[in-house]
């Protein structure tokens, strides 16, 4: 990747600038400060790009579009998300215009990416970059490309690029959310702080959950890289309240990444017991470090393995007393917070009744063998499955397949928040105990559901928030780095972070 011009170095004094050359030396170094940091955001948002393609083809995605730009890796977040949202939304066009012009037919296809970021940039964005090689060969042929997409509108019979869009609608704003990591700071701290420059909301239901206004971007926040409080939707933190783990429990996070219901728990267990977080897939695995890592939790021990593979009848988990599985799932609760309907996915999904398409169907099969394996552990007390998931397909049937199993091991569905005036579809007798969320409520489109092992005294209401686990003020060290394998899962497929 060729480096970004830079400005020439004097190799003599000179004259010292005077009132009316430093002005034009001003703007000049400002032009070419600003090409700069263009060039870097084009090279970051291809990137991220890549890797949105790629996991939308494969529908094997290792995190949503807002995950992968706001990674530690990207520096310019605001310039990297714009600049990945454009050149999605513009993406058939540009396909259509590239593959006519013959541009990605060269040896330009391996860098296909950088492509498309770059000729979204100049032809609907700066109009202009002067910097890079794929910068230069698109501004070469800007002129033929402006030709070739003029053409295109005319065969579409629309007079504007704008109309060949289509209806790609961005969601309602919602308010912003976020919870109060209670390892590292109060919440009484945030709001003091947070006070001064934006309004700051309790939520009245989620302990150590503040709302703010709409749009409120708090992500290069000290508050937020410094791993004190979370950017964390209500419906999402309200799955780990419903499990309700106490002090010194042994849990389990069944499908632990990106980690933010993970660290939560360790939150509500105030960093005592231990956790074992479960991440089958590499890079997700990583993901689930850095969140880890960046709450302070030292009571949370990574492994990068499948849940499925445990074995319950191993010693090592005679005492595990509470699970949270949140599989695997089509996210379409949060699609629209993802950005699902910028995928070039999203428009083939459309075309079939989504609730009932195959990839649902396989994944309702796995989290029906996820929650039956969950069930089985033999000191189990608590067990909360939960999705990002709108269809009955993933939510209601999947429980209910599972009750004859939960009642022969002693287990009953109980009624997590039970204020909450949304239900589960009323399908079998025992749905009201369910949970959901609803786009309606203003919240992303979620589902839980509670079973409590009848025999250890488990109570169908939901713990009140008296009862829910005080904070812990005092900084809890970082956890040191180290790798060791887990005795008691395949050794080839598991590794153990501590």
């Amino acid at each position: 990747m060729p480096p970004p011009p830079q400005q020439p170095k004097n190799r003599s004094p000179g004259p010292a600038p005077t009132g009316e050359n430093r002005r034009p030396q001003r703007r000049m170094a400002s032009r070419d400060a600003a090409e700069r940091a263009a060039f870097f955001a084009r090279r970051e948002a291809a990137a991220v790009l890549r890797r949105v393609l790629r996991g939308d083809a494969t529908r094997r995605a290792v995190g949503s579009i807002k995950s992968l730009v706001y990674s530690p890796t990207v520096r310019n977040k605001r310039a990297t998300f714009a600049l990945v949202c454009q050149t999605l939304k513009y993406l058939p066009i540009l396909k259509e215009v590239l593959t006519s012009s013959g541009i990605l037919n060269s040896k330009w296809k391996k860098q296909e990416e950088l492509v498309y970021v770059t000729t979204y940039d100049i032809l609907f964005g700066q109009g202009i970059a002067v910097s890079g090689s794929v910068e230069q060969l698109v501004m070469l042929q800007k002129g033929s490309l402006r030709t070739t997409l003029d053409k295109f509108c005319a065969r579409r019979k629309v007079s504007c690029v704008e109309d060949l869009l289509g209806n790609k609608t961005a969601a309602k704003p919602k308010p912003r959310f976020l919870r109060v990591n209670t390892l590292k700071i109060t919440t009484e701290s945030v709001i003091e702080e947070l006070n001064k420059i934006h309004m700051v909301d309790k939520d009245d239901m989620v302990p150590d959950m503040l709302v703010l206004p709409p749009g409120t971007d708090l992500h290069n926040h000290p508050l937020v890289t410094d791993g004190k409080v979370f950017l964390q939707g209500r419906a999402s933190c309200m799955v780990a309240v419903a499990l309700c783990p106490k002090p010194g429990w042994k849990v389990i996070d069944a499908c632990a990444a990106p980690g933010n219901k993970t660290v939560h728990l360790a939150a509500l267990m105030n960093g005592e017991g231990s956790i074992i977080a479960c991440e089958l897939n590499k890079e997700r695995a990583k993901t689930l470090q850095h969140t880890v890592r960046r709450s302070g939790a030292n009571n949370i021990q990574i492994v990068n393995g499948d849940f499925l593979e445990i074995d319950t009848n191993d010693p090592s988990y005679a005492e595990v007393r509470a699970i949270l599985l949140d599989p695997s799932c089509s996210g379409s609760g949060i699609s629209a917070e993802r950005l699902d309907y910028l995928l070039p996915s999203h428009s083939r999904d459309n075309q079939d009744d989504a609730s009932t398409s195959s990839r649902v169907m396989k994944l309702s099969a796995f989290q029906k063998k996820a929650l039956s394996h969950a069930l089985s552990f033999p000191s189990l007390e608590r067990v909360v499955y939960s999705t990002c998931s709108i269809h009955q397909a993933e939510n209601e049937d999947v429980v209910n397949s599972v009750l004859p199993l939960a009642t022969s091991l002693g287990f009953e569905l109980a009624t997590p928040f039970p204020q909450w005036h949304r239900r589960g579809l009323p399908v079998f007798q025992g749905s009201e105990h369910l949970l959901r969320t609803d786009p309606e409520d203003g919240l992303e489109g979620f589902f839980i559901a509670l079973f409590v092992r009848k025999e250890v005294g488990g109570t169908s209401e939901e713990p009140s928030e008296d009862a829910t686990v005080k904070v812990r003020t005092k900084q809890v060290r970082r956890r040191r780095n180290g790798v060791r394998a887990f005795s008691s899962l395949r050794l080839s497929r598991m590794i153990l972070w501590r």
